[in-house]
């Protein structure tokens, strides 16, 4: 049995998305095993970080749940900043790279579950 181009295609497109989330988990765990005291310790001041550090102590779970929810702070302070949430000056303090590296993380997750949503709601709808 064959595959048509665009099975081929569409194929290809869930396998990468599989392996950019597969990627991701991979980054995020090497990051809370390597970077969690550092991104703790400069995020002291903030209760919505402060009330996530057990997490740390969660085993592999805990510590992917605990970068995702920092990652989405420091992506999106805003948010947080109008609740009173987050220290300012802690965000301003965060180390640049750092800081770069879990923007990044949480924009390519959007992205790769977006582009899997829309593939499932495509195959669900009899599209694909």
């Amino acid at each position: 049995m064959s595959l048509s181009v665009t099975d081929t295609a569409l194929l290809s497109i869930a396998l990468i998305d599989l392996a950019g989330i597969i990627l991701w988990i991979g980054v995020c765990l090497h990051l809370a095993y390597t970077k969690m005291d550092l991104m703790l310790e400069h995020l002291k001041n903030c209760p919505a970080i402060m009330t996530r550090a057990p997490l740390r102590h969660g085993g592999p779970w805990g510590k992917l749940l605990l970068v995702g929810g920092i990652s989405g702070i420091v992506t999106f302070p805003k948010f947080y900043l109008k609740r009173g949430e987050i220290s300012s000056e802690d965000l301003a303090n965060f180390p640049g790279p750092l800081k770069r590296k879990l923007v990044a993380l949480q924009w390519s997750v959007i992205c790769l579950l977006l582009v899997m949503i829309s593939f499932g709601a495509a195959v669900k709808s009899g599209f694909l």
